[in-house]
């Protein structure tokens, strides 16, 4: 699969940036910098709006930038959730089938988007996919935060308060893939031929 554009234009290295920023997130959540963790991932997520209009306003938007976008931002939230779920002591293993859900929702929106690609078509997608997406960054950005209040004593958070974010995020995940699958399930099915009738 060969995909057009070029793969190191600015709104691509920013799709880049969103990506090399995880380890660095993981990191300081890890150490418990919970500010640190907050501000790299806030500046990661300021990346997925950056590229987008950096394409836009240059002129520089393609086939393979609208393809590491998304792949950047399921880079970021995937591996920001199983962070939280494999540090917090408020999750046990259980709570994996969480993770499972999400992790399977993209994979199947990205086999997708290749299979898409391949037919020379796009996907087709909706306002429900952005908002899903920008609810499960404002949902880290809120974790983090109870993370914070909870060191700070400022307040006395619940401590499954995190458990039932990520629960929401699970279930509009789910639901935003089933509505991809709606609007997509043609992609399943060989691709009809047209014949040629013998005069």
């Amino acid at each position: 699969m060969k995909l057009k554009g070029d793969k190191f234009s600015i709104p691509n290295i920013f799709s880049y940036l969103r990506i090399v920023l995880i380890p660095v997130f993981v990191y300081y959540l890890a150490v418990k910098l919970w500010i640190y963790a907050l501000l790299v991932f806030m500046i990661a997520s300021f990346t997925d709006f950056l590229d987008g209009w950096l394409a836009r306003i240059l002129k520089q938007e393609s086939e393979f930038g609208k393809f590491i976008d998304p792949i950047a931002d399921k880079f970021l939230v995937i591996s920001s959730l199983i962070a939280i779920i494999v540090l917090d002591p408020n999750f046990d293993f259980l709570d994996s089938w969480m993770i499972v859900i999400i992790v399977g929702r993209d994979v199947m929106i990205t086999f997708m988007r290749i299979i898409a690609i391949k037919r020379g078509k796009s996907l087709r997608t909706s306002r429900f996919g952005k908002f899903k997406t920008a609810f499960q960054m404002l949902s880290i950005v809120i974790i983090i935060m109870i993370y914070m209040v909870r060191k700070s004593h400022i307040l006395d958070a619940h401590a499954l308060a995190p458990y039932w974010i990520m629960l929401a995020v699970t279930i509009l995940t789910a639901m935003s893939g089933f509505r991809y699958l709606f609007s997509n399930w043609g992609l399943f099915f060989p691709e009809k031929k047209e014949t040629q009738k013998n005069e």
